[in-house]
């Protein structure tokens, strides 16, 4: 095989290399991602028809691959090879900004040197319930690119459906590209994916971890419509960054004490203090709107410590939308709550091609403002992930440099 160039170069652009450096995680090092992640030689895949294969400037940092590290809930390479998959590693990063190197048959919508960025949303276009033209998202072939699928952006080159590859913002640069994609589109899926319950005009939506990434977009997505969004954080740091990309107020967390599952319903003095404590957090929400107005939406994605207050302050007939679980997996809705004020409690996962060029759109008005956090260096991928799993929280979107060696807008030369 001939040798991988430095992580810091790509070679010109449609000259493919046989090997690449890319940050591999295998299952003989499932757990802490600092060591799960480790920088490996490995060869560059061919195409299948209908992929592209992008020379990878910049990748996003998400939670997926902390779970992909840990090997949990589920073990992301031995999944593949029991559907045929050869491959004994995982190559995961779900937020890609590059170059197109390489076209497999059939691709018609991007070229040889166009400037990407990539949404998450994986299918196979043979797939009956796809190909009958009902939302790909909720196919049985539907997955999450580089958490599900193989060759993410954690690596010099990267493997995408065609139909996932975007145009990027030419006002952004690499590392801000990078940034939003996946949170973004998860975001928009979330408040905008499920009929009957799309965020209008000033309506309220309470957005839990207000100040990270998803939350950062689900702020600025609310606002483009004219709602209303509340920020929940972990302190006042958060909390005015919040207010920076347009929260109408936050509450701080920690100032309330009913986390978790709450007590059983037949313990009636547990239950007093418990609800008496969901009052006076839902009073909050009322003092910042300036009415009693209770969410339409909440944005959800802690799961377990979370979800019994989010059912519980939701507007009657609203909707509680979650996409994660980051708390636990465990959690208890009062159905008392749920039937006789006829909420709605909703999964949402990914993003459907509909709703990723959308937001891509979004971006490219700059409506939406990425929310770059950190910038870090290709040897600090299993670094971060393991400061995410902990809940080392960082404002915004972190983003590894790979072919970009300088940020700022340096970083947009073509190699």
């Amino acid at each position: 095989m001939s040798q991988a160039v430095p992580v810091s170069d790509l070679p010109p652009v449609g000259v493919v290399p046989e090997t690449m450096w890319a940050q591999v995680i295998r299952a003989e090092r499932f757990g802490d991602p600092r060591t799960a992640f480790q920088a490996e030689e490995v060869a560059v895949p061919e195409l299948a028809p209908g992929q592209v294969l992008i020379g990878v400037m910049a990748a996003g940092i998400n939670y997926n691959n902390v779970w992909a590290a840990r090997g949990i809930p589920i073990n992301v390479i031995a999944d593949r090879r029991r559907k045929g998959e050869p491959w004994d590693f995982h190559i995961g990063g779900s937020d890609a900004s590059g170059i197109v190197y390489a076209v497999g048959e059939g691709v018609t919508n991007v070229t040889v040197g166009d400037h990407v960025v990539t949404h998450p949303g994986w299918w196979d276009a043979d797939d009956p319930w796809v190909a009958s033209g009902k939302d790909p998202m909720l196919a049985p072939s539907a997955k999450i690119w580089g958490y599900n699928t193989n060759f993410g952006s954690f690596g010099q080159f990267c493997v995408a459906q065609a139909h996932q590859v975007m145009p990027k913002a030419p006002t952004l640069t690499w590392e801000q590209a990078a940034a939003p994609s996946l949170v973004g589109t998860t975001a928009y899926r979330m408040l905008f994916g499920w009929s009957g319950h799309t965020l209008q005009r000033d309506e309220v939506v309470l957005v839990w971890g207000g100040s990270g990434g998803l939350g950062i977009q689900a702020i600025q997505l609310a606002l483009s419509v004219g709602a209303i969004p509340v920020a929940v954080v972990s302190d006042s740091v958060r909390g005015d960054y919040c207010l920076k990309y347009g929260a109408k107020g936050y509450i701080n967390r920690k100032d309330y004490s009913h986390w978790g599952i709450p007590p059983h319903w037949t313990d009636d003095a547990g239950q007093r203090d418990w609800s008496k404590d969901a009052r006076r957090f839902r009073d909050a929400i009322s003092e910042i709107v300036g009415s009693r107005r209770a969410p339409r939406i909440v944005f959800e994605h802690p799961g377990e410590a979370t979800i019994p207050t989010s059912v519980f302050v939701c507007e009657p007939g609203g909707m509680v939308v979650i996409c994660a679980g980051t708390s636990g997996y465990s959690a208890m809705v009062d159905l008392r709550y749920q039937w006789v004020f006829q909420k709605r409690l909703q999964g949402s996962h990914g993003t459907n091609d509909e709703q990723a060029y959308a937001y891509n759109q979004l971006i490219h008005d700059a409506t939406i403002d990425p929310a770059l956090g950190d910038v870090i260096d290709f040897d600090q991928i299993g670094q971060a992930h393991y400061e995410m799993g902990e809940g080392i929280e960082v404002f915004g979107n972190r983003v590894a440099l790979v072919g970009a060696a300088t940020t700022g807008l340096g970083a947009q030369t073509t190699p």
